[in-house]
């Protein structure tokens, strides 16, 4: 079985969803039959990569009711076991960290790309740094094997940005438009933060019908 998991660095839908997934992960008997991919959404494609905070980004752009929404996600993730330090998160431009998750599924192969993304979101959301900032992205890549001259050539450049650039059309052409999405076999896609319960059942390959709807979306955030 093949899981493509669309997502943005900066949806924290994202962040509790691929939390769960990993723990289904973690107690399948059969790990080899699973092969997890991730690939690229931008949920705010024009924001620039100078960092405002995530907070007063929120509040600007929708107002109480976005501040309120992302803050009861918070409290979804704290009973996940995850931290989520909104006061501390920077909203800034995802589509480098998108290219270094890229980077690290090419020359890596899956467990450096699963490394790179979580680590990714775990500077996002809980270490509240600047993962548009170079020095953080290779810093990330490095923790996770990848040679850091080289990652810090490819920043450098627009290596793989093209790659990212058909991900993101890709996603928009298929009718995705929130995050997470996760495409099984390239034939099924169920979007929204699925329970572990849900992600067991789905490796057990005896559901693929989600009964969960909370997810991330370009106009409205992150709502359920």
């Amino acid at each position: 079985m093949k899981i493509e998991i669309v997502s943005d660095i900066s949806c924290p839908w994202c962040f509790i969803a691929k939390a769960r997934l990993r723990r289904a992960l973690a107690t399948f008997p059969h790990p080899d039959r699973i092969a997890v991919e991730y690939l690229p959404f931008q949920l705010n494609p024009a924001l620039p990569e100078t960092p405002q905070p995530l907070l007063k980004y929120w509040l600007h752009r929708g107002g109480p009711r976005f501040r309120d929404e992302h803050a009861a996600v918070a409290e979804v993730a704290g009973a996940e076991g995850l931290l989520m330090r909104l006061d501390r998160a920077l909203a800034v431009n995802t589509f480098d960290a998108h290219r270094l998750v890229w980077l690290a599924g090419r020359d890596g192969g899956p467990a450096a790309q699963a490394a790179v993304d979580e680590a990714l979101e775990r500077a996002y959301f809980t270490e509240g740094e600047n993962i548009a900032d170079s020095r953080t992205l290779i810093a990330i890549a490095a923790a996770a094997g990848l040679d850091p001259d080289r990652v810090a050539a490819v920043l450098a450049g627009t290596t793989g940005a093209a790659q990212v650039r058909a991900g993101i059309d890709r996603a928009h052409r298929t009718g995705i438009r929130a995050v997470p999405t996760f495409i099984v076999d390239g034939r099924y896609a169920a979007a929204g933060a699925r329970t572990e319960a849900e992600f067991t059942a789905l490796l057990d390959n005896s559901s693929t019908e989600p009964t969960t709807t909370v997810a991330c979306r370009r106009d409205t955030g992150c709502t359920g």
